[in-house]
């Protein structure tokens, strides 16, 4: 039985990963916790994500708890996680992060811990978005240079970071396909007398609104046609379903950084 250590217990996603473990056949939750300060710490995982008491008293931080573990599963914010990791390869302990935002400085580091420990990093933990990324490597191959592509996403109210990091995974498996730098490629904003549009651009757009969980759409348009490769998210039980498979598979890996490409045999 893999004994799992969920981050930010009290907030939504930790919530949804708390009660998909337990409704997950191998795994069991070990320990949870939260930041220091937060409401949650020092009441019950289990009625804090709206389940049924579990005996297991959410902490005020991972260093106390870590060895009650045999996974960290951490969808919490950029500069946490970070801390996470680093207190993760210390301890040689594999870790799961489903965190967004995390700068280029934050994922080098990251990836340079990784060599010590098993790490497993997606910006996206749904199997449907993943297979989305395989499909969408596929369309580009075959479309070329011929078709514009346009990657629209949107999230609910609350999502801090834009563009979400499905959407900038998305853009940078299109630039790979094509043979294009992500970086000098992305239009992230049109305003005003832009021009005619770059051959090689990639857009990517952004909207918030309301409770949406996460819709991506992929857009190539050439002339005379258009081709739309989209996934919609409806619950986060589909992130948190997709964690706890990560959980299982990292636990038998030798020290990496890995993503869920990894995780699914891709």
């Amino acid at each position: 039985m893999v004994q799992a250590i969920v981050a930010g217990a009290g907030g939504r996603m930790g919530g949804r990963i708390i009660n998909m473990i337990y409704k997950t056949e191998g795994i069991a939750l070990a320990a949870a916790f939260e930041r220091p300060g937060s409401p949650a710490v020092g009441q019950d995982a289990g009625t804090v994500a709206g389940s049924t008491p579990q005996g297991i008293t959410i902490a005020d931080g991972l260093d106390s708890i870590i060895d009650q573990g045999d996974v960290i599963i951490d969808f919490t914010v950029s500069k946490a996680s970070l801390e996470h990791a680093r207190t993760a390869a210390s301890h040689k302990k594999p870790i799961v992060i489903g965190t967004t935002g995390l700068t280029t400085d934050e994922l080098k580091e990251i990836r340079e811990l990784a060599k010590g420990f098993p790490c497993v990093l997606a910006p996206n933990m749904s199997v449907g978005v993943n297979l989305l990324y395989k499909l969408v490597e596929t369309a580009a191959k075959a479309l070329g240079d011929d078709y514009d592509v346009e990657i629209v996403e949107a999230h609910h109210r609350m999502k801090k970071d834009a563009p979400s990091g499905t959407a900038l995974q998305l853009g940078r498996v299109v630039a790979a396909s094509l043979g294009r730098d992500f970086e000098k490629v992305a239009v992230f904003e049109r305003h005003g007398s832009i021009g005619e549009r770059g051959k090689k651009e990639i857009g990517i757009q952004t909207i918030r609104a309301g409770d949406i969980v996460g819709e991506h759409t992929v857009l190539f348009g050439g002339t005379g046609e258009r081709i739309e490769l989209v996934h919609r998210a409806s619950s986060r039980d589909t992130f948190a379903k997709g964690a706890v498979r990560a959980a299982l598979w990292v636990v038998r890996q030798p020290a990496g950084f890995y993503d869920m490409q990894d995780v699914l045999g891709f």
